[in-house]
């Protein structure tokens, strides 16, 4: 029981910065809020109501 405790601690500390590291390079993300929305000319619309600067089209 001890060693599957240690095995699924182990994992959580090693994808933490995996996920946090995602998170950074999604449009949108941190300060921003998210996506809202998809705007005509594919860009992306932040919850903040800014435009996101990614080269990723929306669809």
């Amino acid at each position: 029981m001890k060693s599957i405790l240690s095995s699924l601690l182990a994992c959580a500390i090693i994808t933490a910065p995996i996920s946090q590291a995602q998170a950074r390079n999604t449009p949108c993300s941190g300060k921003m809020g998210g996506v809202s929305h998809c705007s005509k000319d594919g860009k992306f619309v932040c919850h903040n109501g800014n435009i996101s600067q990614s080269k990723k089209i929306c669809r």
